[in-house]
């Protein structure tokens, strides 16, 4: 249930389906998502300007704070994949909204791949960030 009139980010829940399952991230202190758009301009001889952005798919990041090795184990079972000769497999995104009104909003991210981005700077006595970053084909409704 959300707690303002408004979004604020415990109001979003995430999943991810890697291509082996399920990944559990422990502990998800941030997200991020913007679709990509192709720009197509056209002047008109009359001087009029026309538009259009294209879709070109969605790309963002997860800030982790270590909590096992999720991330790292679904990365290097991605890798493990290509460098033995294997199509880079693709996973599904899954984004909750706990919405103002009561209902939530399911968005399905389609055709994933992930890479870590940051696998964590390890120090003493200091939390583990990491950042596991996305580009997925689509985002639709569902």
């Amino acid at each position: 249930m959300p707690s303002n009139n408004f979004s604020v980010g415990r109001d979003c829940q995430l999943v991810v389906m890697g291509p082996f399952g399920r990944v559990d991230l422990s502990h998800v202190t941030g997200f991020e998502s913007r679709q990509l758009t192709a720009p197509v301009r056209v002047d008109r001889i009359d001087g009029t300007q026309l538009a259009a952005e294209l879709p070109k798919g969605w790309e963002g990041f997860f800030e982790l704070e270590r909590g096992g090795p999720a991330a790292d184990d679904f990365i290097a079972r991605v890798e493990d994949a290509y460098v033995s000769g294997n199509p880079v497999p693709v996973g599904t995104l899954y984004q909750y909204v706990a919405e103002t009104d009561g209902s939530t909003s399911t968005y399905q991210y389609d055709n994933a791949v992930f890479k870590l981005a940051n696998a964590g700077t390890w120090r003493g006595d200091q939390s583990v960030k990491q950042r596991l970053e996305f580009f997925a084909a689509r985002r639709r409704r569902i």
